[in-house]
């Protein structure tokens, strides 16, 4: 069945060739020849895992770098690790509660076995170790955060993309926003608006919006464009996720995950100065230091400036961002860890067109047939907004013993904006000029939407008990938790139709959109959006990782969630009306079997999630909150000594309880709407060569209203991104000789035809599919590093959109210097 879906979504020569059964017998052959043939070139590495007191560590993780071997101490805290390659290796240990560390070994020629001891420190002194090795950079085999657990991806039947600083360096990024262009499978829809409560970049995700509001595994959601200053990776989590997340920082195509940069134990940094196109140009700085004698306090600061002009006409971005975290190790079982990001800026919007009429009275069903000018803001530089965001962390990591920790998690987030926001919708010829016969839109209406002083504020106080533990001969990695999240949300949106303008042309009156003309239009009358009201979710769930056999592991958890909507604020009354609670429970289940150990991971998943609805159905029965279950499986590679990783899933999404019209009296609704969304997801990562590396991804998504108001039923929703997208970037740097360091990348995206428009009523609006290059080239010293950089090098005029149409950046040139210390 899976093979004759996929037969319909892919080339059949294409689909031959993978599904081939010599195929498949010939790459498990040539994995296990690899591995035959290397075993008279390897050695033995063997030690023993202290902690600071003398004792031996048990159930440490022993790991050689850039594969996914890997063995645990026993009771006395010694490990043996096989087969290991000739030459210089790098051993990573880790253990919940302590340090990860880094260590490089030499097996040399003739040896059978090395021995290393090595002590572990409680994990608030972390020393930052930067090792520039063969293995791929663009790898990143392990999280703290997609399983709440230290998990290796080969170990998770979940599947996850990692964006590293390294990549970012690489392709010469500043934002988290610009970064997720590496994820395959995930499209952005709108750039940030910096607006309060929403103001973030919306992607998509396995057919279903999503945005960037975890950090560090608990909330943290940024209303702006969000700065990489303090970003050490960006996880993508795919699929349903509520059972560890909740469903208010999820969606149903997962969920985006900034971790960030930790203090280490010694004095250093960088300072970098950027310039380019737009009148773009950014300071920032990175200084790590000591606070005392003994190490226990560290500091790391990070902070930058942006300012960029926008490559139309008008418009303009500038942020500042401060980012401080601190660290203190009380003893060998306590440590805490404090750190905020304080963000403050101002922006004008970035263009956004929206669809009010049937695109049958348009005259064009495709963004590139309107004849819009693409460089033309038609806003003037003094209608902006100010906007802030604060957001405050804090963790207490206690070991209550060696297998077990105790974590405490509180994060507090201040978001607030002010000012105008401009936005435009195309007009039908026929309405401006009164004339029934006219076709075709050369108008555009230009309107606005302010916000008034606009807050919102978000608390989530988490409880985590953490272990790892075997019970007979099984492994156990466990985590059980409390979760506490509160939203205040205090918004104000408001504004009022400007004027009517030619869309192209001399247009005489285009100067007009400015501040001194908006407010006087705003005095004359306009409407305004109350968006007060306040909730609080209660939650509790426990998750358990077994290892059933060597090759064998099962995943379970279960998330119960109670959340109360305390209601909507009445300002005429001064109450809150409109109270109510729902439970959702969310199960997650999981199996990985590697018939090659650590090379071959065979995976499938069960994944749910939720969203609470308000309201009542015609009978007066109160909704239920709607469902999302994932049905996933696939492979996963990491082959040939780690130099080649690689993903390869097919997910199926059900959606069910949506809220429909009821058809005996469309005044009322009834629950029993459906959706679906089914697709196949790859992603490789490779260094196949010393200095050379690759990432590489595709996913097509395949999402239809099943159920649904006849007006959309059985077509594509608007909202689902493009059918077909994929992602490279290949990067190689020299490693010897007198350039030692010089390096250069090249790399683009591509979206497929992209529905935003999709219904009986209103007809079929598409934005064009589009290829964007990019391309690097920088020289990487110990003391310094230059870069330049291309974006857009073909100069593609093309659109993203979220039921709209948003014209992107054309060509820019980038250059950059890093002093380090």
């Amino acid at each position: 069945m899976i093979r004759k879906y996929i037969n319909h979504l892919i080339d059949k020569q294409f689909i031959e060739f993978v599904w081939n059964k010599y195929y498949l017998v010939s790459l498990l052959f040539l994995i296990i020849s690899y591995n035959s043939y290397c075993q008279s070139h390897k050695g033995i590495i063997s030690g023993s895992i202290k902690d600071s007191s003398g004792t031996p560590i048990e159930l440490a993780s022993v790991t050689l770098k850039g594969t996914s071997k890997s063995v645990t101490t026993d009771n006395t805290g010694t490990f043996i690790l096989k087969d290991v390659p000739e030459g210089i290796n790098i051993i990573v240990i880790q253990m919940i509660g302590y340090n990860k560390i880094e260590k490089t070994v030499s097996i040399k020629g003739g040896e059978n076995t090395t021995y290393v001891s090595v002590t572990l420190t409680d994990n608030a002194q972390i020393s930052e170790i930067v090792i520039n090795g063969d293995h791929a950079t663009y790898s990143d085999k392990e999280s703290d955060y997609a399983a709440k657990i230290s998990l290796k991806n080969m170990e998770n039947a979940q599947v996850y993309s990692t964006v590293t600083k390294e990549l970012l360096k690489d392709q010469l990024v500043f934002s988290v926003d610009d970064g997720l262009k590496n994820v395959p499978g995930l499209q952005k829809m709108w750039d940030a608006t910096g607006r309060s409560g929403d103001g973030g970049a919306y992607y998509n995700a396995r057919g279903f919006v999503v945005q960037s509001q975890l950090r560090n595994g608990i909330a943290g959601n940024v209303t702006s464009r969000i700065d990489a200053a303090n970003l050490e990776k960006v996880e993508v989590i795919k699929g349903p996720s509520a059972t560890l997340f909740g469903s208010t920082l999820t969606s149903y195509g997962g969920l985006i995950n900034r971790v960030t940069k930790k203090p280490y134990d010694r004095f250093g940094g960088e300072i970098t100065y950027s310039a380019g196109s737009y009148g773009f140009s950014r300071i920032s700085g990175d200084i790590n230091t000591p606070l005392d004698s003994a190490k226990k306090i560290l500091l790391r600061i990070n902070t930058a400036y942006n300012y960029q002009n926008s490559f139309q006409d008008n418009g303009f971005q500038k942020s500042f961002v401060f980012a401080p975290s601190l660290s203190y190790q009380v003893n060998n079982k306590l440590s805490f860890a404090l750190d905020a990001e304080i963000y403050n800026g101002s922006n004008t919007s970035n263009q956004m067109i929206f669809f009010y009429f049937p695109v049958s009275q348009l005259g064009a069903s495709r963004a590139n047939q309107l004849g819009i000018d693409y460089n033309r803001s038609y806003s003037a530089n003094n209608l902006y907004q100010v906007s802030t965001n604060d957001n405050y962390f804090g963790r207490m990591n206690y070991k209550i013993s060696k297998k077990w920790i105790l974590q405490t998690n509180v994060t507090r987030t201040n978001s607030s904006s002010d000012g105008p926001g401009a936005y435009f919708y195309l007009v039908p010829n026929s309405l401006v000029t009164g004339n029934v016969s006219a076709t075709g839109s050369n108008y555009l209406v230009r309107a606005d939407q302010s916000t008034a002083n606009s807050k919102i504020t978000v608390t989530e106080i988490q409880q985590n008990v953490i272990g790892d533990f075997t019970v007979g001969a099984i492994r156990n990695r466990f985590v059980a938790g409390l979760d506490f999240f509160s939203q205040n949300s205090n918004q104000l949106f408001y504004g009022s139709n400007f004027d009517t303008i030619p869309k192209n042309g001399n247009i005489s009156n285009y100067t007009n959109f400015n501040k001194d003309n908006l407010n006087a239009t705003l005095q004359k009358g306009f409407w305004t959006y109350p968006y007060r009201y306040k909730t609080n979710t209660y939650s509790a769930y426990v998750s358990d990782v077994v290892n059933i056999t060597k090759n064998l592991i099962a995943s379970a958890a279960l998330r119960i969630d109670n959340f109360h909507n305390i209601g909507s604020y009445n300002q005429a009354s001064g109450q809150y009306t409109g109270s109510y609670q729902q439970t959702a429970f969310s199960p997650k289940l999981g199996i990985v079997y590697q018939p090659v150990k650590d090379m071959v991971s065979l995976f499938a998943n069960y994944q749910n999630g939720f969203t609470n609805k308000t309201g009542t159905d015609y009978a007066g029965k109160i909704f239920k909150p709607q469902q999302a279950n994932q049905a996933e499986g696939g492979i996963k590679l990491d082959i040939f000594g780690g130099k080649i990783s690689s993903t390869v899933s097919y997910y199926n999404i059900s959606v069910t309880n949506m809220i429909l019209p009821y058809a005996a009296n469309p005044n009322f609704s009834i629950q029993n709407g459906t959706q679906f969304s089914r697709g196949i997801e790859v992603e490789v990562i490779a260094n196949p060569l010393k200095g050379f590396n690759a990432i590489a991804g595709f996913a097509y998504n395949d999402s239809k209203m099943k159920k649904a108001d006849s007006d959309v039923e059985g077509r594509r929703p608007v909202t689902a991104m493009s059918p077909y997208a994929a992602n490279f970037w290949l990067s190689y740097k020299l490693t010897t000789g007198n350039i030692k360091g010089l390096g250069f990348g090249l790399g683009g995206n591509y979206a497929s035809d992209n529905k935003v428009v999709n219904s009986a009523s209103m007809g079929v609006f598409i934005l064009p599919a589009y290829a964007v290059f990019n391309a690097t080239t920088f020289y990487e010293h110990p003391k310094f590093r230059l870069a330049l950089a291309v974006n857009n090098a073909t100069n593609e005029h093309y659109w993203i959109g979220y039921q709209t149409m948003n014209p992107q950046q054309l060509r820019s040139i980038t250059g950059s210097m890093t002093f380090k210390f």
